[in-house]
């Protein structure tokens, strides 16, 4: 689903006055980074794109540079930029947690180092709201300045936690160079840019899971009001770091009407228990501690933008509607997608106390293929 009303922005700045600038994207042949470089090869407010992937893309009018964002040799390939977004983040739920911590964060410290090496002067690293952590209480909203409470782990929180905390100690580090933190709330997108993340895998389950004593809020992005914001931002729009959603939220009883799909309410102990068991033996791709951005609020007041004068195209509700499309045909239970054969001797009207209760079988057979 569309929604037909643009992203409303202010007169330009001073700021964005100035010349336009030469913005390099990393992870540009796919994902967000394909989507923001085709939007900045269009816009009038940038002057040149230059695309860099570890392999050449498909969009036509920019300047594509292979390079691996792992490699030193990157500074090499950012001559003449003024910005550099940092879009090729690995946040695939079934990747290997230890390579995934591994490429995330070398990359973004090659990329903030080779900036530098560059005179690059400004680098937006494009993380998530996640940071700011999932827990029952958690203000709603909270505030872009609340503390980043997010648990320090394996996860996909923890990995861009840890890249964040390498944006803090930049302007140690590297003098003159500025840096830019985005943090999205929860991703949703069309196709050819349709995100596969927990948060999304937790509507394709037969019913929604909510724990005993805190109901859910819904935030989310889409990924057109994301590649917005961050050209906004790099046109002199916005400076410092903001996040980037829908406005306001949805309750869990709005969820709930507008997708069609029932809950099913489990006490938090029993559930968190359940789903670190079968992450340990293989049978979930996430750790517990992941399943808290589906059961616990963690909604985030956009105010930066909005004071900017920028705002969404897409509403809670529309961009729910985007993810409960793109569900269509899958199906995945505590966070696993499972073919079709499997969905169909698994997914009952009780699927989802299965995956998250029901699990002592599964839990035994696993651990006999473990020792196998």
């Amino acid at each position: 689903m569309t929604n037909a009303r643009r992203p409303v922005r202010q007169e330009r700045s001073e700021a964005q006055r100035q010349p336009m600038p030469v913005v390099a994207v990393t992870g540009a042949a796919s994902g967000l980074g394909h989507a923001l470089t085709a939007r900045l090869a269009s816009s009038r407010h940038v002057r040149k794109v230059i695309a860099i992937d570890a392999q050449r893309g498909d969009i036509a009018g920019v300047t594509w540079r292979v390079a691996d964002v792992r490699d030193p040799a990157l500074a090499g390939r950012l001559a003449g930029v003024d910005v550099v977004v940092h879009a090729d983040f690995d946040l695939a739920p079934d990747s290997d947690a230890r390579a995934r911590r591994a490429f995330n964060v070398r990359g973004a410290q090659t990329v903030l180092t080779a900036a530098a090496a560059g005179r690059v002067g400004r680098v937006v690293l494009v993380t998530s709201a996640m940071v700011y952590g999932a827990r029952p209480e958690n203000e709603v909203p909270l505030s872009e300045q609340a503390a980043l409470a997010a648990d320090v782990d394996h996860s996909v929180a923890g990995d861009l936690l840890e890249v964040e905390q390498l944006a803090r100690r930049s302007p140690r580090a590297n003098p003159g160079l500025a840096v830019t933190v985005v943090r999205p709330a929860a991703l949703v997108g069309t196709e050819p840019y349709a995100v596969d993340t927990l948060v999304t895998r937790h509507f394709e389950a037969p019913r929604l899971l909510t724990v005993k004593g805190c109901a859910p809020r819904w935030q989310f992005c889409h990924v057109d009001d994301l590649t917005s914001a961050i050209e906004f931002a790099v046109s002199g729009g916005i400076d410092g770091g903001f996040a980037v959603g829908c406005d306001g939220w949805l309750e869990q009883d709005d969820v709930e009407q507008i997708s069609g799909l029932k809950s099913i309410e489990l006490p938090a102990r029993l559930t968190f228990g359940t789903v670190q068991r079968l992450h340990q033996v293989g049978v979930t791709p996430a750790p517990a501690m992941d399943l808290r951005y589906v059961v616990y609020p963690w909604v985030v007041d956009c105010a930066a933008l909005r004071e900017a004068g920028w705002h969404p195209a897409f509403s809670n509700e529309a961009a729910l509607r985007v993810l409960l499309e793109q569900r269509k045909g899958k199906h995945a239970v505590a966070g696993r997608r499972l073919a079709r054969k499997e969905a169909a001797a698994t997914i009952t009207a009780a699927g989802a106390t299965v995956a998250v209760i029901g699990t002592a079988a599964i839990v035994r057979r696993a651990r006999r293929r473990h020792k196998s």
